[in-house]
């Protein structure tokens, strides 16, 4: 059987697909799902678009499926492609193989977590998994990265649960390997957050913000930025991830980390730079919310809730399910990952949607909202970069020029620091802290 993989799980490695390469095209029509899709050759690949605008299309690209006639089998789409080798291509080993980085949340009643811990684990041990997976009285969270096989093996487990049939996974490439050091499935609260979240109404669709699937989205911020009426678009992430990507009218955030966001908390206009939320009309004001996938989202909208917002928009699974399904329309920079890739362009999500990428590179000249920490400069290497320094070890942006004279530090005071990593070339990363802890200058 053949594994069939979304277009944007391919490894890098692969090549684009720009439009003039495409040698053979022809079109179908799934009559069950209204679904236009198109199957496309190239360089002995297999690559089926679907161009419906329903979600329930049976072209799947994240739902793991082994064989085509389960796709076709299947009514839900959360994706816009299924990747696969043709028989003259790639063998299905050499897919199974390609490395991929995984992500699904999910808020669902779980009885005894404890107890659903061990049973993940059970099935995981003999899988070359590596990454977290979060589970508590109030669902699942999880990133994780592996071959393809195994990746992708965990989903159709997971979905073989009632609770989890449908769940949204999105699937992105990985750059060198495994994207995380180890895996850990553990109790423990799906985020962090201030005071917890053990009490938030998570489990409550009615509390949480309204879900905009991307089309959707991408019309609302066309509405936002036609118009002079009330609408905030709050970017629910940190600071340092707006500076290498974000949509267009969201303000950056002056939050270093979601435990300690606090929007819409304020009362003064003193601080209304700082809080995009503070001194608007609970009332009237629609609040377009959005964050990596989207759980930080529905997690926060809880809050604003509770603090009186009535008009809560969430896009639904995040910038990544966007940037796949929508292209970098409305978005400049690239996407921030938590994890050994630091970041992904958005052609790594629609690697078809090269012209768009070309627009929105345009526009990144034109913001140059990018800064160099060090010296103010424009950066076009929309990457971050640690401190060289162990004992500092700051996530920071760099410019070539700071990097060869700071040696790879973030300031001059961390430069005769005591214990320095040698300067990393390109978008290499640093080890684990303890390979350099022994070091001196």
């Amino acid at each position: 059987m053949r594994l069939i993989l979304s277009a944007s799980a391919l490894s890098p490695t692969l090549p684009l697909l720009p439009s003039r390469a495409l040698a053979t095209t022809s079109s179908s029509t799934n009559s069950s799902s209204n679904c236009n899709r198109a199957t496309v050759r190239c360089e002995n690949r297999r690559i089926i678009f679907c161009s419906s605008s329903t979600s329930n299309c049976g072209a799947i690209g994240f739902s793991a499926l082994r064989t085509e006639k389960q796709a076709r089998s299947r009514r839900r789409c959360d994706c816009t492609a299924i990747y696969s080798p043709d028989h003259s291509g790639s063998s299905p080993e050499e897919t199974d193989e390609q490395f991929v980085v995984v992500n699904f949340y999910r808020f669902v009643p779980i009885r005894d977590p404890e107890s659903e811990v061990a049973k993940h684990l059970a099935f995981l041990k003999d899988l070359d998994v590596h990454g977290r997976i979060y589970l508590n009285e109030q669902g699942i969270n999880a990133q994780y990265s592996g071959p393809s096989k195994d990746a992708l093996s965990y989903v159709e487990w997971l979905r073989e649960d009632g609770r989890f049939s449908d769940i949204l996974v999105q699937v992105s490439p990985a750059l060198n390997g495994h994207a995380f050091p180890k895996l850990k499935v553990q109790f423990k609260p799906l985020v962090q957050l201030e005071g917890g979240i053990s009490t938030l109404p998570l489990l409550d669709p009615s509390i949480r913000a309204t879900p905009l699937a991307p089309s959707e989205w991408k019309k609302k911020l066309r509405t936002v930025n036609a118009s002079t009426g009330e609408c905030v678009v709050l970017d629910v992430r940190n600071g340092y991830e707006w500076d290498i990507g974000h949509f267009r009218g969201a303000k950056r955030p002056e939050v270093d980390c979601f435990r300690s966001t606090s929007f819409g908390s304020s009362q003064s206009k003193v601080v209304s730079n700082s809080d995009p939320l503070a001194d608007v009309d609970k009332e009237k004001t629609e609040v377009l919310m959005y964050c990596t996938g989207g759980i930080r989202c529905d997690v926060y909208s809880t809050i604003l809730r509770k603090k009186g917002f009535k008009n809560l928009y969430t896009l639904k699974g995040g910038v990544s399910h966007y940037l796949e399904n929508e292209g970098p329309t409305g978005w400049v920079g690239n996407l921030f990952m938590f994890d050994s890739r630091l970041a992904l362009p958005p052609s790594a999500y629609k690697p078809e949607a090269i012209a768009e990428t070309h627009v929105q590179e345009q526009l990144l000249d034109e913001d140059k909202f990018a800064k160099c920490h060090i010296c103010g400069s424009s950066v076009r290497e929309l990457r971050h970069r640690n401190c060289a320094n162990l004992d500092c070890n700051l996530l920071f942006l760099c410019c070539e020029d700071c990097i060869d004279s700071f040696r790879g530090c973030c300031s001059s005071s961390c430069t005769t620091a005591s214990r320095l990593r040698p300067v990393l070339p390109g978008h290499q990363r640093y080890k684990k802290w303890h390979v350099y802890r022994d070091l001196e200058v």
